[in-house]
């Protein structure tokens, strides 16, 4: 498949079967996260896989958004591993949590798995729920499954703004 196919293919799943992911595809789309370019190399995301009934229904708790899926992953990063850019405004964990995250996804629509990017959720209350370390904040997470039968984008998902209403060369 070309990669501007897989890309206009990609939809977020909001209707996961209960069929269990397969481990092959599960650990293609972690590798994926894995290869992800981060700031200076310093990788600081943290990747947890959630499949228990107990840590799915903590999820459950803390976001109307999991849809079933019978795996979701919680992406955070390690904030004592990230690289501060000039005029200390901006810092790189939350984009490198969110290129590893975009790299999954994407990962995962070419491995047939279907998956949604979640981020209505308090990120504070649900890394204390689950227990995470103090230095670790969550970025999203990112449910994972197989579409079911009756899976299919929402209604607009093909509705794009013109190239020139995005984009500008200077």
């Amino acid at each position: 498949m070309e990669f501007i196919d897989l890309v206009k293919e990609r939809y977020s799943c909001k209707n996961f079967a209960s069929l269990a992911l397969d481990r092959d595809d599960l650990e293609r789309v972690l590798e994926a996260g894995r290869l992800a370019p981060t700031a200076k190399n310093n990788q600081p995301q943290r990747i947890y896989v959630a499949e228990s009934k107990k840590t799915l229904a903590i999820i459950d708790e803390h976001t109307p958004c999991r849809y079933g899926a019978p795996t979701v992953l919680v992406v955070a990063f390690d904030k004592d591993n990230i690289y501060t850019y000039p005029g200390d405004k901006y810092d790189s964990g939350v984009e490198d949590a969110t290129i590893v995250a975009t790299h999954m996804v994407l990962a995962a629509a070419y491995e047939g798995v279907d998956s949604c990017w979640i981020n209505f959720f308090d990120p504070d209350e649900l890394a204390k729920a689950l227990d995470l370390p103090e230095n670790e904040q969550i970025v999203c997470l990112i449910d994972l499954g197989y579409a079911n039968g009756d899976g299919k984008p929402l209604a607009n998902h093909t509705n794009r703004k013109d190239l020139s209403e995005t984009f500008k060369f200077i």
